[in-house]
């Protein structure tokens, strides 16, 4: 059975600063308060999963366990047709420890010329769990598809933003204004979801 969420105060499972601004600006409406896994001193659990289910239920579960909070954790990335959904569940470790996303994105724009195909389709893919700590759990899941552009423009967003270019738009997540953004994105979906199912 759904199980609703009743309390006031959550922990988001990430050490995301931009993530964390995304959830507490989409939550605070309903008088949430977010913490992060960082404010807290969470480690980061390791990303076993070998999908976005996976590893969303994994942090969110490990969060809550430690903190005594319900805890929300999303996994998402960039899946791209042509490259079989690569990079997909390991789209921030092809940034590498630096968190480079412009090599990131180059990777994908090689990728895809190397696949030698026309297919630039790709989605933005969200996967959110929301964990109590007696191991209960709610799953979302949001996707924003779209196509790649190169090269990437603008400089807002994050991550592989400025090179998608979201399905009836001329621009990327990177120029389209935040607010804008948030009403659209793979995360806002997947929120959207969440919110009907448990708040």
């Amino acid at each position: 059975m759904t199980r609703k969420f009743s309390g006031e105060k959550l922990v988001l499972a990430s050490h995301n600063k931009g993530k964390l601004a995304e959830f507490s600006g989409l939550l605070a409406p309903l008088g949430i308060t977010v913490v992060s896994a960082a404010e807290l001193n969470l480690p980061e659990p390791e990303e076993t999963g070998d999908t976005f289910e996976a590893n969303s239920t994994l942090k969110a579960l490990a969060a809550a366990k430690v903190s005594d909070l319900p805890a929300l954790a999303d996994d998402s990335g960039l899946a791209v047709s042509a490259l079989n959904g690569d990079p997909g569940i390991f789209s921030a470790r092809w940034a590498g420890p630096e968190k480079d996303f412009a090599m990131a994105m180059r990777k994908v724009e090689d990728g895809l010329q190397a696949a030698g195909n026309d297919d630039r389709s790709a989605a933005f893919i969200c996967v959110l769990t929301l964990a109590w700590p007696d191991e209960h759990m709610e799953v979302t899941r949001g996707e924003c598809k779209g196509k790649l552009i190169w090269p990437p423009r603008g400089d807002g967003g994050f991550g592989y933003d400025p090179m998608f270019m979201p399905v009836g738009r001329t621009q990327t997540f990177a120029e389209i204004a935040a607010d804008e953004k948030k009403a659209i994105s793979h995360r806002a979906l997947a929120v959207e979801a969440m919110l009907a199912k448990c708040f």
